[in-house]
């Protein structure tokens, strides 16, 4: 018989990557102990379907730091460990009841599927009315709804303050970073709560450019960049890796490295409604620019032969242009026995009416075609050039191409699946696709990878995405290449083999579920956490904490309230928890005293932030 977990504790329900980076964020920085549970190899999925579950545990175990196989510690009488693991299809009520979490603090349903994560949402409401969810949907929609849904029923149930429900996207929130890395002067940029926080990367000092104003100096970057063997772009630590939240008399001292500088701090304006290219349908699209001439031209004939008539006939001027109209149609009684000029002007009103036919015809067609090519795929243009290269129209890769029409940048987009999730929003956008594997010669050519900027590659597989870095390389050495790859270790031996090989060109390579993690984590932890912004291969993390009850705030100054390379305070929020960030005051005094009742904007380290929170 099983022993359930003691009371407390998180729960982490997944069953991809981001569930093992969750499960080691609360297990390693903030020291929780944590019940993961995992898919289990069903017997209908035959061997495959056990390599892949057997090889999400050793992952997992591997993260921990200790020997897979242990799935539950909690029962072993010599030695507590902090982590339990099930294997369980999906989390039913039955499920998550012996997963603990009638008892548990918070848990996270961070599942590929959002049918699956909205069930284990519901169902774990009604176990336990107190319990804090984080939830990981993709429908932005479907996720207010539900939180709204979920929070009332918590209410209901007569939960604790503290109890809530956060609705999170992996895609959202490493899309920023992502767009950010594959553009040259692009700064990092973070949506939260109608915010935009906005980093820009400082040149380090005395390089002849003038240092552009900031709030605060978020991080002092690598001292290695040019280095091949440096530690620069890598999640290890060291004297030479980037140096995160230093004090004022470490950043005077700096010398040599750049700087991340939190620049503004601005409301997000909503875009608008897109039409059929993101700006409307304007006529030029339908109908070609010699047809419009040619339209223009009988118009001018028909208003020609009008005056004509009017000046011989002396007749009324609208009178005159409805006989000239009958005339051009060919409706009009033949001019049998009336002067010579009017029988000329009514031959000459037939001839303009024969013209006028085919050019109806040819109007018909050429809006047809527009109307059918608007819901197409748009080809690369011959003499595209400076564009940054997409590949992947999956969840991220589409948070991915609307960030980047977001911030005006030329996109050709490159997919091997037909039905893929951003083809949609592709054909709106009127964003060049290519349909086709990347693997294979000849569809990175058609993308003009030769003339662009950037290649982006964030499939799902990492050994496509290195194959197309590598093939883009060739292509173009001094291409910028951004790569979306799972392991930190494999990463950081890609990152230095290209910059080696390539020393003039950048190199970026990035982890989806590492950007996500400590945004999720954070938000099981009870507080709100605004986003995270990287830092080469760190992370800095945003959060509005409540000053009571934190004696690392409460009477002391701003200046006090800073701790170099955990925490510091960046705004208040004057308006109260929950209210518009209208109410967010940014340059505060530094000899500002923290009352209880005060509630401020941090940026912190994903270990200072844990210390806040325990």
């Amino acid at each position: 018989m099983s022993v359930l977990p003691p009371a407390g504790g998180m729960i982490v329900c997944g069953d991809d990557a981001l569930a093992a980076r969750l499960a080691g964020e609360l297990h390693g920085v903030y020291r929780e102990r944590v019940t993961l549970v995992v898919p289990s190899a069903r017997e209908s999925e035959g061997v495959a379907g056990r390599v892949r579950a057997s090889a999400l545990l050793g992952r997992i175990s591997a993260a921990m730091n200790r020997p897979a196989g242990v799935t539950d510690p909690w029962s072993s009488g010599e030695v507590v460990l902090p982590i339990r693991e099930m294997a369980a299809p999906e989390p039913t009520e039955e499920v998550l009841r012996q997963a603990g979490a009638e008892r548990a603090t918070a848990l996270a349903l961070v599942y590929n599927d959002d049918e699956t994560n909205v069930r284990g949402a519901l169902a774990a409401r009604r176990l336990n009315p107190r319990l804090r969810l984080v939830i990981r949907l993709y429908n932005r929609k479907l996720g207010q709804h539900l939180a709204e849904l979920l929070d009332q029923a918590a209410a209901v149930g007569g939960s604790v303050r503290d109890a809530s429900t956060t609705v999170l996207s992996d895609a959202d929130t490493a899309a920023p970073a992502l767009a950010a890395t594959a553009v040259a002067g692009t700064s990092k940029v973070l949506h939260a709560d109608g915010l935009m926080l906005r980093a820009v990367e400082r040149p380090p000092s005395g390089d002849g450019e003038a240092a552009e104003p900031g709030l605060c100096t978020l991080a002092l970057l690598s001292s290695t960049v040019n280095d091949p063997a440096g530690t620069e772009g890598s999640d290890r630590s060291g004297p030479q890796g980037p140096l995160l939240l230093p004090d004022d008399d470490a950043v005077a001292a700096a010398t040599g490295r750049g700087a991340l500088v939190l620049q503004t701090v601005t409301h997000a304006v909503p875009r608008s409604a897109r039409g059929l290219s993101g700006r409307g349908a304007p006529l030029g699209r339908f109908f070609s620019r010699r047809l419009r001439w040619a339209v223009f031209g009988v118009i001018a004939a028909v208003f020609g032969l009008a005056v004509a008539s009017w000046w011989i006939t002396g007749d009324e001027p609208l009178h005159v242009t409805y006989v000239t109209l009958l005339d051009l149609f060919a409706i009009n009684d033949p001019a049998v026995g009336e002067s010579t000029s009017r029988q000329v002007l009514q031959l000459l009103s037939g001839l303009v009416g024969l013209a006028l036919l085919p050019l109806l015809v040819a109007g018909a067609l050429e809006a047809l075609g527009a109307f059918r090519a608007a819901s197409a795929l748009r080809r690369p243009p011959r003499g595209l050039s400076g564009h940054v290269v997409l590949l992947g129209l999956g969840k991220i890769g589409t948070r991915v191409l609307d960030r980047l029409r977001e911030l005006g940048i030329p996109v050709v987009c490159v997919e091997s699946d037909p039905e893929a999730r951003g083809l949609p929003l592709a054909r709106r956008l009127r964003v060049p696709v290519v349909l086709g594997d990347v693997t294979q010669e000849g569809v990175l050519e058609a993308a003009k990878v030769g003339r662009a900027h950037a290649l982006l590659a964030v499939t799902s597989s990492d050994t496509t995405n290195l194959e197309a870095a590598l093939y883009a390389r060739t292509v173009n050495p001094e291409l910028r290449v951004s790569l979306r790859l799972y392991d930190d270790d494999f990463a950081t031996a890609v990152y230095r083999t290209l910059r080696t090989a390539h020393p003039a060109a950048r190199t970026r390579s990035r982890s989806v579920s590492s950007l996500a993690a400590p945004a999720f984590a954070g938000a099981m932890m009870g507080r709100q956490i605004l986003g995270a912004i990287p830092v080469e291969r760190k992370v800095l993390l945003f959060a509005r904490l409540q000053v009571a009850g934190h004696p690392e705030f409460e009477g002391k100054t701003v200046t006090e309230a800073c701790r170099p390379g955990a925490w510091r305070v960046i705004a208040l929020d004057t308006a109260g928890a929950g209210d518009s960030p209208s109410g967010l005051m940014w340059h505060l005094h530094p000899g500002y005293v923290l009352g209880p009742d005060d509630q401020v904007v941090i940026v912190a380290t994903r270990r200072g932030l844990a210390e806040l929170l325990t």
